[in-house]
């Protein structure tokens, strides 16, 4: 009987059903699984290994994300009132319901005020309901883009964007941008705007951006598809850095 019991374990682990293989040992030392039907315990077995699946699945997502704060999520999140938080639209956008349809999230505050927390927050979020996410600083961005352009496989890369179904663009627009970058910016947001949602991180609001996208129609091109489709949060308070940090 024993070895009949490590041969169906072992089946298992090689047919790569590891949740059902540690739930079916799981059952085997509680003794109050004899008096349960079969059906009933093979359904414990597949909800078993489906959970596992599935948090896996996330793991991976999360993983291939490359969020800086893998862990921030909105339980922690700091209500402090000099924040101003407008809570009512930050829970809203927790429903992921922006992302099905393809829309944006404008994050803007000072330096510390939490928008790289924030915008990972919702990159969690996403991953947790098994949406592929990737986070990404402007200037890695960019130089992605360059290298890929150097390495004659751009349009391969830019493609690759329109896959993704929340891109986190952190830091964006702190400096002004040449015109390459600019047509860089603007191929992303042409495979991603009505498809696809983005992040955008950023100290300074849309108005500002005109400026640091060359003033000319490629500025107007990349903001019309950025802010006909974004929902905006403020950031405002004093530096959260100050708020948690060792030194004290």
């Amino acid at each position: 009987m024993a070895q009949k019991i490590n041969e169906a374990v072992e089946l298992m682990r090689f047919m790569k059903l590891p949740g059902m293989a540690e739930s079916y040992e799981k059952q085997l030392k509680d003794p109050s699984y004899q008096n349960i039907s079969f059906e009933k315990r093979l359904l414990e077995l597949l909800n078993s290994e489906n959970d596992s699946r599935i948090n896996h699945a996330v793991e991976r997502y999360i993983a291939n994300g490359k969020l800086p704060l893998s862990s921030a999520d909105f339980i922690d999140l700091n209500k402090d009132p000099q924040r101003k938080l407008p809570l009512d639209l930050i829970e809203a956008l927790q429903s992921n319901d922006y992302l099905k349809e393809g829309l944006n999230i404008i994050i803007i505050g000072a330096t510390g005020s939490g928008k790289t927390w924030l915008s990972c927050a919702y990159g969690f979020l996403a991953a947790r309901s098994r949406f592929k996410i990737r986070y990404y600083r402007l200037p890695e961005l960019l130089s992605d883009l360059e290298s890929a352009r150097i390495q004659n496989r751009y349009r391969q890369f830019i493609k690759r964007f329109g896959k993704i179904d929340l891109l986190i663009i952190d830091d964006f627009l702190l400096t002004e941008t040449n015109q390459t970058e600019r047509n860089d910016i603007l191929e992303i947001m042409e495979v991603r705007t009505n498809r696809k949602s983005t992040i955008f991180a950023s100290q300074f609001s849309p108005e500002g951006w005109h400026s640091r996208l060359g003033k000319g129609p490629v500025a107007d091109a990349i903001l019309d598809r950025i802010t006909n489709s974004s929902y905006t949060i403020f950031l405002q308070g004093k530096s959260l850095r100050e708020t948690y940090s060792k030194i004290k």
